[in-house]
Formats: C-alpha cells, sequence, structure tokens
C-alpha cells in the first residue's frame, strides 16, 4: 500500500469499526465473534503490509484494539458502518481486490461465527458488497 503510515494506521482503525459494526449488527457482541475477529487478524491481516503503529507494533493490530475499545463504548453499529464508508469513498485506491476480499470475508466469518448470518447481518453484508461495487 503506497501510503503514510498514519493513512495505513487510520485504515486499520476504520477495518476495526467496520467488523465491530458487523459484530454489533444484531445488537449483541458474542464471544465467539471476537474470537473469530482475532483469528481472521492472525490468519489474514497481519502479513498484509509491514506498517507499524507509532509503537513499533503491526498497524493491523489498530483492528483489535478499536473493536475492543468499541465494546467498552457500546455505540451505534450504523455509525460504524459509515464511517468506514467514508474513509473507503476517500481513499478508494488503498483497497485493492484482495483488500475488498479479505473485508467480505471477514466480515462473513463474523456473521457465521455465532448461529449463522441473521438478517441484520445479511443486509450489512449487502450493504458492504455494494459499497465495493459502486453502488
Amino acid at each position: 500500500m503506497p501510503y503514510s503510515d498514519v493513512i495505513r494506521k487510520e485504515f486499520y482503525q476504520k477495518l476495526g469499526k467496520l467488523f465491530y459494526a458487523m459484530a454489533m449488527a444484531d445488537k449483541t457482541v458474542r464471544p465467539g465473534e471476537v474470537q473469530q475477529l482475532r483469528n481472521d487478524i492472525r490468519k489474514y491481516w497481519l502479513d498484509l503490509d509491514d506498517a507499524k503503529d507509532e509503537f513499533g507494533t503491526d498497524a493491523a493490530y489498530q483492528i483489535e484494539i478499536v473493536f475492543d475499545w468499541l465494546q467498552e463504548e457500546d455505540g451505534d453499529s450504523e455509525n460504524y458502518f459509515k464511517e468506514f464508508a467514508e474513509f473507503y469513498k476517500e481513499h478508494g485506491a488503498i483497497f485493492s481486490e484482495k483488500v475488498k476480499s479479505l473485508i467480505l470475508k471477514t466480515c462473513s466469518h463474523i456473521a457465521s461465527s455465532f448461529a449463522g448470518r441473521n438478517k441484520s447481518e445479511l443486509i450489512l453484508l449487502a450493504r458492504l458488497q455494494n459499497l465495493f461495487e459502486g453502488r
């Protein structure tokens, strides 16, 4: 990703908000959803690039940090989705097809981690797909 570390850190923070929005789509974040996110961060996101935060830690951990912080805040998933969508529209070049695919995969894993996908999660997944397709 040919962007500054500041933009890449923000990228990962916005992903944390998006993934929280997905987990919170049904108004409850379940332990299985949190564990699935942690698994996906380690499996897919840590190797995406070499961006570091101000502490020299892989910037992808910002996903987890923001997600955990949002759990304490208990905010509105719709607002977090909108924040992600605005960032996507402003910095679309960061989002290669590989990155979009990883985002959709992680969202799908979160949605499927507890008793399959429910209606609110399916709607959010469809909105994300539409955002990526420019609809």
